[in-house]
């Protein structure tokens, strides 16, 4: 599995997103269910929000987020980062190492 960070840049004004967050947050559970994600939430001020992921590919983690109301909404963007998680703490070992 590789890992990342997704950065989540709102394209409008947080006020825009009220009708199209709870659906927002309603995929995000389903990357929950399915094992990608870990952690999510806002960024303070309110300008995007951060997610914590993992899946085979980062082609397969874009396609997953293609189905993201706010993507297809088109009121945000996304920055995806690989990084290799080498310390961490020891509760999350199945997450970060599920093989």
């Amino acid at each position: 599995m590789k890992h990342f960070i997704v950065e989540i840049t709102y394209l409008v004004p947080v006020e825009a997103l009220a009708e199209i967050l709870p659906h927002h947050r309603a995929f995000l559970q389903t990357g929950y269910e399915r094992g990608l994600l870990l952690l999510s939430g806002p960024q303070s001020p309110r300008v995007g929000g951060m997610v914590v992921a993992r899946a085979e590919s980062l082609e397969k983690l874009q396609a997953f987020f293609k189905d993201d109301p706010y993507q297809q909404n088109k009121v945000a963007e996304y920055r995806y980062v690989e990084f290799e998680p080498v310390k961490h703490q020891a509760f999350l070992a199945d997450w970060v190492n599920p093989d």
